[in-house]
């Protein structure tokens, strides 16, 4: 009876090794994953980061140095043209116009005593011309006296030069005492402060930055680095969409109104500034913002659409057949030589149940879709796009020898 058992359970382990030989070698059934042609409208864009700012920002600065006393805006302060928006103490100006209208009146009276002397030398030497016509005094006498009346006139005209220096000087000292008070040379929104009071500010070759201002935070752009290789299809007036982080859900216009030629490179990258203008009518967006923006570089509808992945697509086994699909009136000679000089680019359908490839022409593109410019493909067939299942059978085998994972 033990005996009968052990044959009985021997039997059934050789089945059971045999059923599980026959399982791991069999070959799994491939399936194919497919997608259907559409025609419809694709967008194409080129995509570039920038930061939101005013078209139009003045930097004021100060003229004169000085410790600023008085302060008159703040951040988001709007202002009017020539408004007061802050105030260097004006003690040393004050006190320079004080000097330089003394000496401005100082030179008027020289100028005044100048013109006494040279109408007193003037009447000495109209009368000592008059004696020495009549012999009564010598020609040296009256050379004397025309000597003294042409330093006179010398003395005036140095009289005058003192009045117009002093005078200038007094025009400085008022203009100074006027630039105390920093006014805003322009309407707007103060979007920055770089002052306090009590601090000193010092006017050299390079005026420091007090304020900036935005003449119109209406009227926004930005400024968008795109990368050399997408240059070329920018083009001026195309349509810009954009998102900033603070509106996630909204998107924003925008148009292309400045290609800059200039070259940006950052790290052996090439870059160029494109400048996009944007309506900013509700106030929602603020300088600095970074923006994601999309530029439409080409729009082109009622054009059959390929999905991006069945151009990925490649068959995991050798079965797959080579091009059979032929264009309207091409033998299949001229339909390779139209794959090479379309450099490869092919898609699959199925034909009883296996792969085949067609060539073809793609045109422009974006995530969702790309244009199906030539091909013997039409509106409503059936692309693949994903195999499942098939592959190399041996690295199955070779793969399942624990179910968790590879042994040690």
């Amino acid at each position: 009876m033990k005996k009968k058992i052990l044959l009985i359970s021997a039997a059934v382990l050789v089945v059971a090794g045999i059923a599980a030989v026959v399982y791991w070698k069999r070959t799994p059934e491939i399936t194919y994953k497919t997608a259907r042609i559409e025609r419809g409208t694709i967008v194409s864009t080129v995509s570039a980061t920038g930061n939101l700012s005013a078209v139009k920002t003045v930097q004021v600065g100060t003229q004169v140095s000085g410790t600023i006393q008085k302060l008159y805006v703040d951040y988001n302060s709007r202002v009017k043209k020539g408004q007061a928006i802050a105030e260097i103490d004006p003690s040393l100006f004050n006190a320079s116009v004080e000097q330089s209208q003394g000496n401005y009146l100082s030179a008027q009276a020289n100028q005044q005593k100048a013109k006494v002397t040279l109408a007193d030398a003037e009447r000495t030497l109209a009368r000592n011309k008059k004696l020495l016509a009549e012999g009564i005094i010598s020609q040296g006498d009256f050379d004397v006296a025309e000597t003294a009346y042409q330093a006179a006139q010398a003395g005036l005209r140095a009289a005058e030069g003192s009045v117009a220096q002093t005078r200038g000087s007094l025009m400085q000292s008022r203009t100074n005492l006027r630039f105390s008070v920093i006014r805003s040379p322009v309407d707007g929104v103060v979007i920055s402060r770089a002052v306090d009071v009590g601090q000193t500010v010092a006017a050299s070759f390079q005026t420091p930055t007090l304020f900036t201002i935005a003449q119109d935070l209406t009227k926004m752009q930005i400024e968008v680095s795109v990368d050399e290789a997408d240059i070329s299809r920018i083009k001026l007036d195309q349509k810009a969409t954009f998102t900033v982080d603070a509106y996630p859900e909204q998107t924003f216009q925008g148009r292309v109104v400045q290609i800059r030629s200039a070259p940006v490179v950052t790290q052996n990258v090439v870059t160029y500034v494109v400048v996009v203008n944007v309506d900013n009518t509700d106030l929602k967006l603020l300088p600095g913002m970074t923006a994601n923006v999309s530029i439409q570089v080409a729009v082109k509808e009622d054009v059959l659409k390929l999905p991006p992945v069945a151009l990925r697509f490649k068959p995991k086994t050798k079965e797959a057949a080579q091009p059979e699909v032929k264009r309207q009136g091409a033998p299949a000679s001229e339909q390779a030589k139209g794959m090479r000089r379309g450099k490869g680019q092919q898609v699959y359908i199925l034909k009883d149940n296996k792969p085949v490839a067609v060539p073809i022409k793609t045109g422009i593109s974006n995530n969702t879709g790309i244009e199906l410019a030539e091909g013997a493909l039409k509106e409503g067939d059936e692309v693949v796009v994903e195999q499942q299942g098939g592959g190399d059978g041996k690295k199955k085998q070779g793969g399942g020898g624990s179910p968790m994972g590879r042994p040690f």
